[in-house]
C-alpha cells in the first residue's frame, strides 16, 4: 500500500511540478533552445556542440545520448579478437581500440567542453573495414592550454532489498609531455534483492509444496583506467590504454519450503565470487610508403574463483541436513597483435590489408563436494571439471572501397582465418580450422534526407570456452558434461538499413536483418543421461529494427523530445531432441525502450517519463524448459534541475507499474519428450525504486 501512494505521488509531481516551472520565472536562465537540426556537409550531418546546450552536458556521452534517432552500438563484445571495427562510434575519426572499454566508457571520460562537433555518416563511405550504416564521429579540440579538466557522477539508489550508496565515477584530463592523459575511476555496486512465492505442482496441477523465498544480491566493481595520447608533429599517432577492475559478487536465496503431512525445510542457495581483471591495450599509427600504417597490441587476464552452495536444514530435528558445494577457480587470458595497412588511389578509391594474430586460453579447475549424513562434504569425481581449453588464431583480411557514383558508395571484405583449438585432460584433443570471411556494403543516398546502406557478411562465431568444461549447478540439480567437439559457429548475414530525416520533427532509422547459421551452439545429447553444448547443423534468424527520436517544436511544445527503440525477431532451429521446429534458446522475441524528455525553456529545469520491457523464449535443457519473463514493463519519472551549486541532479522513481520476475521450470520424468514430472512457478516482487544522479565537472 505504501508503494502505491509513492506512485501517485510520483505521477502527479512529475505533471504538477513541470507545469508550475514552466509558470514560473527562472531561477537561472539557460541559453536560448537551439535548434537540434543538424546541417549537411559532404554527405555527413554535422551537430555542433553547442546545439546540446539545452541539456547541459557534463560529457560526450551526454551529447550522443541526445542526437536525435542515434543510439550507441557497442557490437559483439564476444567477438573473436578485435577484427573489424563493428562499433559504431569513432573518436576523432578512429575506432576504439580495446575489449574491456566500450563506447560509452570512452565518451562518458571525455568532457563536453572538449568537444567541438558530432559527425553522423554511412559507415560504407568510410575508409575503416567493417563499417556500415549509421556510425558517429565526436570530433575534439586539442588540448593546448594544458590545464585539468574532470567529470564525475554519483549515483545512490533506494529499494526494498537494500540501499546502494557506492554507484559512480570520475575523471581528469590533462596534458602530460606532448601528449594526453585521462585517469579514472568507477565503481558499478548493486545492491538488489527480490521476495515472493513459488509452488510447485504435479503435470496436472496439482499442489506438491509451496515456497516463501527471499533472494539478496551484492555487487561491487571497482576499477581504476589510465589512457594516454600522442600525437608528433609528423602525424603519427600513438594510444595507450590500462584498467584493473576487481569483483566481488554475492547472491543468497532464502527460502521456506512447506508441505502438507511433511516437516518445513528451509533451503538456502548461496553463490559468491571474488574475480580480478586487467587489461592492457597500444596502438600505433603511421605514415608509410604512401599509406597509412596501424599497429595493434592487446593483452587481457582475468582470475575468478566462484563457489556455489545449495543445502536443506529439516524442522523435524531428525531428518539430516543435506547439500553440495560446487567450486571453481578459472584464469582467462587473450593476447593480440594486429597491423592495418590502408592506401588510396585514382577515383577515390580505398585499399586495406589487415593481419591478426590471437591467443586465448581458459584454464578451469571444477570440485563437487556433497554432504554426507555426518555433516561432512565428500568429494565427488568429474570427469572434465579439470581441462585447459586453449586457441591460437590467425586472419587476413583484404579490403576495397570505392564511390560508384555520386551518392553511391561500395566496400568489399575477403579473407580468412585459420585456429586451432586444443583441450587438455580426460577427453582432451587439438583440431584445426580454416574459414572464410568477408562482406559486400553498399551506402545509398537516395536523397538529401534520406539514406540507405545494404550489408551482407559472412561471419564466423567465437565459442563459449565454458560449454568444453564440465559444470554443475546445484540450485537446479543439474549440469553440463562439457563438449570437447565444439566447432566455431558460421553465419550469413544481411542487413538492409534507411534512415529518414524529418527536419525539424527528428529523425527515424529502420533496419531489417536475416542471418542463417551452420553448426549454432545449442543443448545437446552426449549419452543417455547427460548433456552439453553443442552444434546443431543450421537455425536462422530475421527480424526488423526502429530506433526514431520526434522533436516536438514544430507544435510549439519546444524543448521536448520522444525517443524510442525496439526490436522484432523470428528464430528457428529444428530440436534435437523432438525433430520440430522452434526458437533459438534463450533468444529474444521483442524489445522496446521509449523516453519523453522535456526541457523547460528559460529555465534549467528538465522532467521527463520513460518505459521498457523485452521478452525471450524458453531455455532449453533435454529434460526440462526453463522460461524467465516479467509481469509488467519497467517504467520511470524523473525531474533534472541542471544547476543546483554547479550541479546536475536529477531524482528518478523507477517501477510505477509494479514489475516482477516471473520464472516457470518444467521438468520431464526423462527427455521432454517424456511426461512432465513436476512444475515450479514463481513471482518475485522488488517494489518502487528510488535513484538519485548527481553529476558535475572541473
Amino acid at each position: 500500500m505504501q508503494d502505491r501512494k509513492f506512485v501517485l505521488t510520483g505521477l502527479v509531481m512529475s505533471v504538477a511540478i513541470p507545469s508550475l516551472l514552466m509558470a514560473a520565472p527562472a531561477q537561472s536562465q539557460t541559453a536560448d533552445m537551439v535548434s537540434l537540426q543538424p546541417r549537411t556537409e559532404d554527405g555527413r550531418q554535422i551537430y555542433d556542440a553547442g546545439q546540446f546546450s539545452r541539456f547541459n552536458p557534463r560529457t560526450a556521452l551526454d551529447m550522443v545520448r541526445q542526437v536525435p534517432g542515434f543510439t550507441i552500438d557497442t557490437g559483439d563484445s564476444n567477438q573473436r579478437g578485435l577484427g573489424q571495427a563493428d562499433e559504431n562510434v569513432l573518436i576523432n575519426g578512429a575506432r576504439i581500440s580495446g575489449k574491456n572499454s566500450d563506447a560509452f566508457t570512452f565518451l562518458g571520460r571525455i568532457s563536453a567542453a572538449s568537444v567541438m562537433r558530432i559527425e553522423i555518416v554511412d559507415g560504407a563511405t568510410l575508409s575503416i573495414s567493417g563499417l556500415s550504416g549509421q556510425v558517429l564521429n565526436l570530433v575534439t579540440n586539442a588540448n593546448e592550454a594544458g590545464g585539468l579538466s574532470g567529470n564525475f557522477k554519483w549515483e545512490p539508489v533506494w529499494r526494498r532489498a537494500g540501499n546502494d550508496w557506492l554507484s559512480g565515477e570520475a575523471s581528469v584530463s590533462g596534458r602530460l609531455g606532448q601528449g594526453d592523459f585521462t585517469l579514472s575511476v568507477e565503481n558499478d555496486a548493486a545492491r538488489n534483492g527480490v521476495e515472493g512465492p513459488e509452488q510447485v505442482t504435479d503435470r496436472f496441477g496439482n499442489l506438491l509444496f509451496k515456497r516463501d523465498e527471499i533472494a539478496r544480491y551484492r555487487q561491487d566493481q571497482p576499477k581504476l583506467s589510465g589512457a594516454y595520447s600522442l600525437t608528433s608533429d609528423s602525424g603519427a599517432i600513438f594510444n595507450a590504454n590500462a584498467a584493473y577492475q576487481w569483483f566481488r559478487r554475492r547472491e543468497t536465496v532464502d527460502t521456506n519450503r512447506t508441505q502438507a503431512g511433511q516437516p518445513d525445510i528451509f533451503e538456502r542457495y548461496s553463490s559468491r565470487e571474488n574475480e580480478w581483471n586487467a587489461e592492457f591495450s597500444a596502438d600505433y599509427e603511421t605514415s608509410l610508403g604512401g599509406g597509412r600504417l596501424k599497429l595493434i597490441g592487446l593483452q587481457r587476464f582475468e582470475h575468478s574463483p566462484v563457489s556455489n552452495f545449495f543445502g536443506q536444514t529439516f524442522t523435524d530435528g531428525i531428518t539430516p541436513a543435506n547439500g553440495s558445494r560446487f567450486d571453481t577457480v578459472t584464469d582467462e587470458g587473450e593476447s593480440i597483435l594486429r597491423a592495418e595497412y590502408g592506401w588510396k588511389t585514382a577515383g577515390g578509391t580505398d585499399w586495406g590489408i589487415s593481419v591478426e594474430g590471437a591467443y586465448n586460453f581458459l584454464d578451469n579447475e571444477g570440485m563437487l563436494a556433497v554432504l554426507d549424513d555426518q555433516g561432512i562434504f565428500q568429494p565427488v569425481a568429474l570427469t572434465n571439471a579439470n581441462s585447459k581449453v586453449t586457441e591460437y588464431r590467425g586472419e587476413i583480411i583484404g579490403s576495397y572501397g570505392r564511390p560508384l557514383a555520386e551518392s553511391l558508395t561500395l566496400q568489399a571484405t575477403l579473407g580468412g582465418e585459420y585456429s586451432k583449438i586444443s583441450q587438455s585432460g580426460a577427453v582432451g584433443q587439438s583440431r584445426t580450422f580454416l574459414r572464410p570471411k568477408g562482406s559486400v556494403s553498399l551506402a545509398w543516398r537516395a536523397q538529401p534526407d534520406l539514406d540507405v546502406s545494404l550489408k551482407v557478411e559472412r561471419l564466423v562465431g567465437q565459442l563459449n570456452f565454458f560449454d568444453f568444461v564440465q559444470s554443475v549447478d546445484v540450485s537446479q540439480n543439474n549440469g553440463s558434461a562439457g563438449n570437447p567437439e565444439l566447432v566455431p559457429p558460421q553465419s550469413w548475414r544481411a542487413e538492409l538499413e534507411a534512415t529518414q530525416k524529418l527536419g525539424p520533427w527528428g529523425s527515424l532509422t529502420v533496419n531489417i536483418y536475416g542471418e542463417t547459421f551452420s553448426d549454432i551452439v545449442d543443448s545437446i545429447p552426449i549419452t543417455a543421461t547427460t548433456e552439453a553444448r553443442g552444434n546443431l547443423d543450421s537455425a536462422t534468424s530475421y527480424g526488423v529494427e526502429m530506433v526514431t527520436s520526434i522533436l516536438f517544436d514544430p507544435i510549439g511544445w519546444t524543448g521536448a523530445k520522444l525517443d524510442f527503440e525496439g526490436e522484432l525477431r523470428k528464430s528457428a532451429l529444428r530440436d534435437p531432441l523432438t525433430g520440430i521446429f522452434r526458437r533459438i534458446g534463450d533468444d529474444k522475441i521483442f524489445s522496446y525502450e521509449a523516453t519523453l524528455r522535456h526541457d523547460i525553456p528559460g529555465s534549467n529545469w528538465a522532467w521527463g517519463a520513460g518505459i521498457e520491457d523485452s521478452r525471450y523464449s524458453k531455455f532449453l535443457r533435454l529434460d526440462q524448459t526453463n522460461h524467465f519473463r516479467t509481469g509488467a514493463p519497467y517504467s520511470w519519472i524523473f525531474l533534472e534541475h541542471k544547476d543546483v551549486l554547479g550541479l546536475t541532479v536529477q531524482a528518478n522513481l523507477g517501477n510505477l507499474f509494479g514489475r516482477s520476475e516471473n520464472f516457470t521450470r518444467t521438468v520431464y520424468t526423462d527427455r521432454r519428450d517424456s511426461p512432465i514430472a513436476f512444475v515450479e512457478d514463481r513471482s518475485r516482487q522488488f517494489g518502487l525504486i528510488y535513484r538519485l544522479t548527481v553529476s558535475g565537472s572541473f
